[in-house]
């Protein structure tokens, strides 16, 4: 069977206020993004775009939904980010977690990687990691 050369290019997060999620994600990432309907505003994430997609302003007729796992973002300077992202609203989870650390915190985890965990205004899990430290495993760089 021949590979297919398949490429992620954009990731959906479901928000329930498209204004506060482009003033939220604006601000963490630095960058004013893009509207592109009255429910969606993207993000240029390093080629892969962030999709923050509001299903009622667009005329989907249904709640969205927080998802249940983080996304990870690999960023060059962790701090200015935790602190943009702390400014802007974010929640951080003070659970610590045996050998991997407090979720919350800039911290070392095992498997390398220096990061912390936030929640955005809608309850979307997020991750973001110094870029210095990703960890791929054996399939690739970041």
């Amino acid at each position: 069977m021949s590979e297919i050369n398949a490429k992620i290019f954009r990731i959906l997060i479901p928000v329930s206020d498209i204004e506060q999620a482009a003033g939220f994600y604006g601000a963490v990432l630095s960058q004013a993004g893009q509207r592109i309907s009255p429910g969606r505003h993207y993000f240029n994430c390093g080629g892969l775009v962030l999709a923050c997609f509001d299903p009622v302003a667009d005329g989907d007729g249904y709640d969205p939904e927080p998802l249940p796992e983080p996304i990870y973002f690999a960023v060059d300077d962790l701090q200015t980010v935790f602190d943009r992202a702390a400014s802007a609203g974010a929640t951080f989870p003070d659970d610590e977690i045996p050998n991997v650390g407090y979720l919350g915190k800039i911290q070392k985890r095992p498997w390398g990687e220096v990061s912390f965990y936030a929640s955005d205004p809608f309850g979307n899990p997020l991750c973001f990691v110094s870029s210095e430290s990703v960890f791929t495993g054996d399939v690739g760089a970041a």
